[in-house]
């Protein structure tokens, strides 16, 4: 039997879906948090760009700023965290030689993505705002498909922690003077600076140790974690660190900038570091 000419026909379903011309109905101020990460993130650039190049006053005695170290050049400060001298790299500045691991540990963050994909290419701008692109091919193509080296720059990140502890450590030397320079002395002290590089060091190994990549390098690949107790009780602590991943992201970011300008007033005469002991 055939369908009445009378029955209600069903409409297609795209045309009983809203037809909104308008990139968005929030009447809130969506766009102050988008604006505020680029603005922010644009300076953070503007900063790194001028004490990457800049090439001076980034140590005092037994202080150097986290942006060069480890110090690979054959330039470096006497008296710095030397570790490894490249002589061909002896043209460029300590902190280009290494900005590319924790640069590329970051840029690749999974947090970090949403921050600047929403701040500078509007994908979206916010949540329920329309994004201006036409098409959407996610992470598969060059250049965003190499954002899946995000768990290798997590290794790497991992080991310039470990050069930020030992900088921290070294920090409970007093400053000595060997000619015109400032380099580390004895053993037993402790300055202002000696606590902004603890903190530092603290800081980025929260912010490493909340990442997504590390909760799933201890435990994403286990299928029982009651056959692994020792892992299942580390999982669980990242899981909670990774709670507050970002907000480590962005704290320790910023206090990575105020080690290497507090180093930056210190070395320059600007200002005294006060000493505890």
């Amino acid at each position: 039997m055939t369908q009445s000419a009378t029955a209600p026909q069903e409409a297609a379903p795209g045309r009983t879906r809203a037809q909104i011309a308008a990139r968005t109905l929030r009447r809130d101020r969506w766009w102050r948090s988008p604006a505020v990460t680029a603005a922010y993130l644009g300076a953070v650039v503007v900063y790194l760009t001028w004490a990457s190049l800049v090439n001076a006053d980034y140590a005092y005695g037994a202080y150097i700023s986290p942006l060069y170290s480890p110090c690979l050049a054959t330039t470096c400060t006497p008296g710095d965290s030397s570790f490894f001298l490249i002589p061909w790299v002896s043209v460029l500045t300590p902190a280009i030689i290494i900005i590319g691991g924790p640069m590329g540990f970051r840029l690749t963050c999974y947090y970090y993505r949403k921050a600047y994909y929403r701040a500078f290419w509007r994908s979206p701008a916010s949540c329920a705002v329309r994004e201006p692109h036409a098409k959407y091919t996610g992470e598969t193509r060059l250049p965003l498909i190499l954002q899946n080296l995000h768990r290798y720059f997590f290794w790497i990140a991992l080991a310039f922690n470990a050069f930020l502890t030992y900088d921290a450590v070294v920090a409970f030397r007093a400053v000595a003077v060997v000619g015109h320079q400032h380099v580390a002395g004895a053993w037993g002290h402790m300055g202002l600076g000696t606590l902004v590089l603890v903190i530092n060091a603290a800081l980025l190994w929260l912010y490493s140790l909340s990442c997504h990549a590390c909760r799933h390098a201890i435990g994403g690949r286990l299928k029982h974690f009651s056959k692994h107790p020792v892992r299942y009780r580390m999982w669980t602590m990242v899981s909670r660190l990774n709670s507050r991943h970002m907000e480590l992201a962005w704290i320790s970011l910023t206090w990575v900038l105020l080690t290497d300008l507090y180093i930056r007033l210190v070395a320059s005469g600007v200002i005294t570091d006060p000493r505890f002991f």
